[in-house]
Protein backbone atom coordinates (compact mmCIF):
# COMPACT_ATOMS: atom_id res chain seq x y z
CA UNK A 1 0.00 0.00 0.00
CA UNK A 2 1.61 3.32 -1.06
CA UNK A 3 2.30 5.91 1.63
CA UNK A 4 0.38 9.17 1.49
CA UNK A 5 3.39 11.45 1.96
CA UNK A 6 2.64 15.16 2.03
CA UNK A 7 6.26 16.01 2.86
CA UNK A 8 9.15 13.76 1.86
CA UNK A 9 12.55 14.08 3.51
CA UNK A 10 15.88 12.69 2.37
CA UNK A 11 17.48 12.82 5.82
CA UNK A 12 16.56 10.41 8.65
CA UNK A 13 14.39 11.50 11.57
CA UNK A 14 15.47 11.59 15.21
CA UNK A 15 12.37 11.80 17.38
CA UNK A 16 12.57 12.89 21.03
CA UNK A 17 10.92 15.08 23.66
CA UNK A 18 12.14 18.31 25.24
CA UNK A 19 9.63 18.02 28.08
CA UNK A 20 10.29 16.68 31.54
CA UNK A 21 13.19 18.29 33.34
CA UNK A 22 14.16 20.79 30.64
CA UNK A 23 14.78 24.22 32.13
CA UNK A 24 17.22 22.91 34.73
CA UNK A 25 20.70 23.24 33.20
CA UNK A 26 21.94 19.92 34.56
CA UNK A 27 18.98 17.98 33.21
CA UNK A 28 19.06 19.93 29.95
CA UNK A 29 22.56 18.61 29.34
CA UNK A 30 22.38 15.23 31.06
CA UNK A 31 18.96 14.17 29.78
CA UNK A 32 18.90 16.10 26.51
CA UNK A 33 21.93 17.70 24.89
CA UNK A 34 24.59 15.07 25.64
CA UNK A 35 22.27 12.13 24.76
CA UNK A 36 21.38 13.98 21.55
CA UNK A 37 25.08 14.28 20.72
CA UNK A 38 25.67 10.60 21.57
CA UNK A 39 22.72 9.42 19.48
CA UNK A 40 23.79 11.51 16.49
CA UNK A 41 27.14 9.70 16.47
CA UNK A 42 25.36 6.46 15.58
CA UNK A 43 23.45 7.90 12.61
CA UNK A 44 24.80 7.72 9.05
CA UNK A 45 24.13 11.40 8.40
CA UNK A 46 22.88 14.48 10.27
CA UNK A 47 19.22 13.87 11.19
CA UNK A 48 16.13 16.03 11.15
CA UNK A 49 15.22 16.65 14.78
CA UNK A 50 11.54 15.83 15.27
CA UNK A 51 10.56 17.14 18.70
CA UNK A 52 7.52 16.52 20.88
CA UNK A 53 6.64 18.59 23.96
CA UNK A 54 8.30 21.39 22.05
CA UNK A 55 9.48 24.58 23.81
CA UNK A 56 10.50 27.64 21.79
CA UNK A 57 12.84 28.77 24.57
CA UNK A 58 14.72 25.46 24.37
CA UNK A 59 15.33 25.88 20.65
CA UNK A 60 16.42 29.48 21.14
CA UNK A 61 18.76 28.65 24.03
CA UNK A 62 20.52 25.79 22.28
CA UNK A 63 20.35 27.00 18.66
CA UNK A 64 24.10 27.71 18.43
CA UNK A 65 24.85 24.16 19.50
CA UNK A 66 22.13 22.36 17.53
CA UNK A 67 23.31 23.79 14.22
CA UNK A 68 26.62 21.97 14.77
CA UNK A 69 24.80 18.67 15.27
CA UNK A 70 22.55 19.01 12.24
CA UNK A 71 22.02 21.68 9.57
CA UNK A 72 18.37 20.69 9.09
CA UNK A 73 15.43 22.73 10.35
CA UNK A 74 13.83 21.37 13.52
CA UNK A 75 10.36 19.88 13.13
CA UNK A 76 7.85 20.71 15.87
CA UNK A 77 5.69 17.61 15.96
CA UNK A 78 3.14 19.22 18.30
CA UNK A 79 1.99 21.61 15.56
CA UNK A 80 2.24 19.30 12.56
CA UNK A 81 -0.89 18.11 10.75
CA UNK A 82 0.81 16.97 7.53
CA UNK A 83 2.19 13.48 6.93
CA UNK A 84 5.99 13.47 6.82
CA UNK A 85 7.96 10.58 5.35
CA UNK A 86 11.58 9.77 6.19
CA UNK A 87 13.96 7.10 4.89
CA UNK A 88 14.40 5.95 8.50
CA UNK A 89 13.62 7.11 12.03
CA UNK A 90 15.20 6.75 15.45
CA UNK A 91 12.98 7.17 18.50
CA UNK A 92 14.46 8.36 21.77
CA UNK A 93 17.98 9.26 22.85
CA UNK A 94 20.89 7.18 24.12
CA UNK A 95 22.23 8.02 27.59
CA UNK A 96 25.47 6.57 28.94
CA UNK A 97 25.43 8.00 32.46
CA UNK A 98 25.80 11.27 34.34
CA UNK A 99 27.20 13.81 31.85
CA UNK A 100 28.95 10.86 30.22
CA UNK A 101 30.05 10.01 26.70
CA UNK A 102 31.38 6.48 27.04
CA UNK A 103 34.03 5.75 24.36
CA UNK A 104 33.30 2.03 24.71
CA UNK A 105 29.76 2.68 23.48
CA UNK A 106 30.40 5.08 20.61
CA UNK A 107 31.26 4.14 16.99
CA UNK A 108 34.72 5.74 16.92
CA UNK A 109 35.54 5.80 20.66
CA UNK A 110 34.26 9.35 20.98
CA UNK A 111 34.37 10.69 24.54
CA UNK A 112 33.41 13.76 26.56
CA UNK A 113 36.39 15.49 24.92
CA UNK A 114 34.58 15.28 21.58
CA UNK A 115 31.51 16.85 23.18
CA UNK A 116 33.77 19.56 24.61
CA UNK A 117 35.05 20.17 21.09
CA UNK A 118 31.44 20.57 19.92
CA UNK A 119 30.87 23.21 22.61
CA UNK A 120 33.99 25.04 21.51
CA UNK A 121 32.85 25.03 17.87
CA UNK A 122 29.40 26.25 18.92
CA UNK A 123 30.39 29.10 21.23
CA UNK A 124 33.65 30.40 19.72
CA UNK A 125 34.53 33.08 18.83
CA UNK A 126 33.28 34.84 21.93
CA UNK A 127 31.30 38.02 21.45
CA UNK A 128 31.58 38.56 25.21
CA UNK A 129 35.15 39.05 26.40
CA UNK A 130 35.69 39.13 30.19
CA UNK A 131 38.03 41.86 31.44
CA UNK A 132 41.66 40.69 31.36
CA UNK A 133 42.95 39.25 34.64
CA UNK A 134 45.48 41.25 36.59
CA UNK A 135 49.05 40.44 35.56
CA UNK A 136 50.22 37.10 36.96
CA UNK A 137 46.92 36.45 38.78
CA UNK A 138 44.81 33.46 37.68
CA UNK A 139 41.13 34.18 37.11
CA UNK A 140 38.70 32.45 39.48
CA UNK A 141 34.97 32.48 38.72
CA UNK A 142 32.70 32.26 41.76
CA UNK A 143 29.24 30.97 40.86
CA UNK A 144 26.72 33.04 42.83
CA UNK A 145 23.50 31.41 43.98
CA UNK A 146 20.29 33.00 45.27
CA UNK A 147 17.47 31.41 47.24
CA UNK A 148 19.05 28.17 48.45
CA UNK A 149 22.57 26.95 49.15
CA UNK A 150 23.86 30.50 49.12
CA UNK A 151 27.23 31.49 50.58
CA UNK A 152 26.17 33.64 53.53
CA UNK A 153 29.63 35.16 54.02
CA UNK A 154 30.34 35.69 50.34
CA UNK A 155 32.23 38.97 50.79
CA UNK A 156 34.58 37.33 53.28
CA UNK A 157 35.11 34.38 50.94
CA UNK A 158 35.89 36.67 47.99
CA UNK A 159 38.38 38.61 50.10
CA UNK A 160 40.09 35.35 51.06
CA UNK A 161 40.25 34.31 47.41
CA UNK A 162 41.86 37.62 46.47
CA UNK A 163 44.32 37.39 49.36
CA UNK A 164 45.28 33.91 48.13
CA UNK A 165 46.25 35.43 44.79
CA UNK A 166 43.20 35.05 42.56
CA UNK A 167 41.55 37.64 40.34
CA UNK A 168 37.90 36.93 41.25
CA UNK A 169 34.92 37.31 38.94
CA UNK A 170 31.40 36.87 40.33
CA UNK A 171 29.05 35.14 37.92
CA UNK A 172 25.34 34.76 38.66
CA UNK A 173 23.79 32.70 35.85
CA UNK A 174 20.02 32.55 35.42
CA UNK A 175 17.77 30.51 33.15
CA UNK A 176 17.92 33.34 30.62
CA UNK A 177 21.71 33.72 30.62
CA UNK A 178 23.01 33.17 27.10
CA UNK A 179 25.20 30.09 26.96
CA UNK A 180 27.64 31.87 24.68
CA UNK A 181 28.33 34.35 27.48
CA UNK A 182 28.56 31.62 30.12
CA UNK A 183 30.97 29.72 27.89
CA UNK A 184 33.18 32.78 27.46
CA UNK A 185 33.30 33.44 31.21
CA UNK A 186 34.19 29.86 32.17
CA UNK A 187 36.35 28.94 29.18
CA UNK A 188 38.66 31.88 29.79
CA UNK A 189 38.97 31.19 33.52
CA UNK A 190 41.60 29.17 35.36
CA UNK A 191 39.42 28.10 38.29
CA UNK A 192 35.77 27.91 39.33
CA UNK A 193 34.17 27.67 42.77
CA UNK A 194 30.50 27.03 43.47
CA UNK A 195 28.08 25.38 45.86
CA UNK A 196 26.49 22.12 44.67
CA UNK A 197 23.68 22.85 42.20
CA UNK A 198 22.66 22.81 38.55
CA UNK A 199 24.75 25.87 37.64
CA UNK A 200 27.90 23.82 38.18
CA UNK A 201 27.05 21.96 34.97
CA UNK A 202 28.94 24.82 33.36
CA UNK A 203 32.19 23.11 34.31
CA UNK A 204 31.67 21.57 30.85
CA UNK A 205 32.69 24.97 29.45
CA UNK A 206 36.09 24.93 31.21
CA UNK A 207 39.37 23.90 29.65
CA UNK A 208 40.95 20.58 30.68
CA UNK A 209 43.58 21.29 33.32
CA UNK A 210 41.69 24.14 34.97
CA UNK A 211 40.61 23.89 38.62
CA UNK A 212 37.09 23.25 39.90
CA UNK A 213 36.19 23.44 43.61
CA UNK A 214 32.70 22.25 44.52
CA UNK A 215 31.41 23.28 47.93
CA UNK A 216 29.56 20.22 49.21
CA UNK A 217 26.73 20.97 51.70
CA UNK A 218 25.58 18.45 54.29
CA UNK A 219 23.62 15.56 52.82
CA UNK A 220 24.86 16.04 49.26
CA UNK A 221 28.05 13.96 49.25
CA UNK A 222 26.82 11.30 46.84
CA UNK A 223 25.09 13.70 44.44
CA UNK A 224 28.05 16.09 44.41
CA UNK A 225 30.46 13.33 43.45
CA UNK A 226 28.15 11.51 41.02
CA UNK A 227 26.82 14.55 39.15
CA UNK A 228 29.84 16.87 39.14
CA UNK A 229 32.97 15.42 40.76
CA UNK A 230 33.49 12.32 38.64
CA UNK A 231 32.29 13.95 35.38
CA UNK A 232 34.69 16.86 35.96
CA UNK A 233 37.63 14.52 36.39
CA UNK A 234 36.65 12.69 33.19
CA UNK A 235 36.88 16.01 31.37
CA UNK A 236 40.39 16.48 32.72
CA UNK A 237 39.63 19.17 35.28
CA UNK A 238 41.60 19.41 38.50
CA UNK A 239 38.68 18.75 40.85
CA UNK A 240 38.48 19.43 44.59
CA UNK A 241 35.46 18.74 46.78
CA UNK A 242 35.15 21.01 49.82
CA UNK A 243 32.85 19.15 52.22
CA UNK A 244 31.50 21.59 54.76
CA UNK A 245 31.39 20.80 58.47
CA UNK A 246 28.25 20.95 60.59
CA UNK A 247 29.30 24.36 61.86
CA UNK A 248 29.38 25.72 58.30
CA UNK A 249 25.77 24.73 57.57
CA UNK A 250 22.81 27.00 58.29
CA UNK A 251 20.98 23.87 59.47
CA UNK A 252 22.93 24.15 62.72
CA UNK A 253 20.60 27.03 63.61
CA UNK A 254 17.47 24.95 62.92
CA UNK A 255 18.23 21.61 64.58
CA UNK A 256 19.87 20.35 67.75
CA UNK A 257 23.45 19.14 67.38
CA UNK A 258 22.46 15.56 68.22
CA UNK A 259 19.70 15.49 65.57
CA UNK A 260 20.38 12.90 62.88
CA UNK A 261 19.95 15.62 60.26
CA UNK A 262 23.26 17.05 61.48
CA UNK A 263 24.83 14.03 63.12
CA UNK A 264 24.22 11.46 60.38
CA UNK A 265 23.04 13.04 57.10
CA UNK A 266 23.67 9.80 55.22
CA UNK A 267 21.01 7.94 57.22
CA UNK A 268 18.52 10.74 56.55
CA UNK A 269 19.27 10.75 52.82
CA UNK A 270 18.72 6.99 52.68
CA UNK A 271 15.10 7.54 53.73
CA UNK A 272 14.30 9.01 50.33
CA UNK A 273 14.61 11.87 47.86
CA UNK A 274 12.05 13.99 49.72
CA UNK A 275 14.39 14.35 52.70
CA UNK A 276 17.35 15.26 50.53
CA UNK A 277 15.37 17.83 48.57
CA UNK A 278 13.31 19.30 51.41
CA UNK A 279 16.10 19.51 54.00
CA UNK A 280 19.52 19.56 52.40
CA UNK A 281 18.79 21.22 49.05
CA UNK A 282 15.98 23.67 49.76
CA UNK A 283 16.61 24.70 53.38
CA UNK A 284 20.37 24.88 53.63
CA UNK A 285 22.85 27.70 53.13
CA UNK A 286 26.57 27.69 53.88
CA UNK A 287 28.81 29.89 56.01
CA UNK A 288 32.29 28.93 54.89
CA UNK A 289 35.08 28.74 57.45
CA UNK A 290 37.59 30.86 55.56
CA UNK A 291 40.54 29.64 57.65
CA UNK A 292 39.76 26.07 56.65
CA UNK A 293 38.82 27.03 53.08
CA UNK A 294 42.05 28.99 52.58
CA UNK A 295 44.00 25.70 52.57
CA UNK A 296 41.92 24.49 49.62
CA UNK A 297 42.33 27.82 47.86
CA UNK A 298 46.09 27.76 48.34
CA UNK A 299 46.27 24.30 46.82
CA UNK A 300 43.99 25.41 43.97
CA UNK A 301 46.04 28.57 43.39
CA UNK A 302 49.25 26.63 42.76
CA UNK A 303 47.51 24.47 40.17
CA UNK A 304 45.57 27.33 38.57
CA UNK A 305 48.72 29.44 38.31
CA UNK A 306 50.57 26.57 36.67
CA UNK A 307 47.68 26.10 34.25
CA UNK A 308 47.67 29.82 33.43
CA UNK A 309 51.42 29.81 32.71
CA UNK A 310 51.13 26.85 30.34
CA UNK A 311 47.74 27.52 28.72
CA UNK A 312 47.19 31.26 29.11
Amino acid sequence: MPLNCEVEHEAPALVFSTGGYTGNLYHDFNDGIIPLFVTSLHLPEPPILVITNFHNWWLTKYADLLIHITPHQVLNLDNETRTHCFPSATFGLLIHGELLVDPALTPKQQSIYHFSRLLNESYTPHYYVPPPPKPSRPRLVLIVREGTRTILNQDEVVKTMEETGFDVELFKPTRTTELRKAYAVLNQSHAMVGVHGAALTQFLFMRPGSVFIQVVPLGTDWASEEYYGEPARRLGLDYLGYKITVGESSLVNKYERDDLILKDPRSVVKKGWFNTKNIYLERQDVNINVVRFRRYLSFAYVRAKRFMVHQG
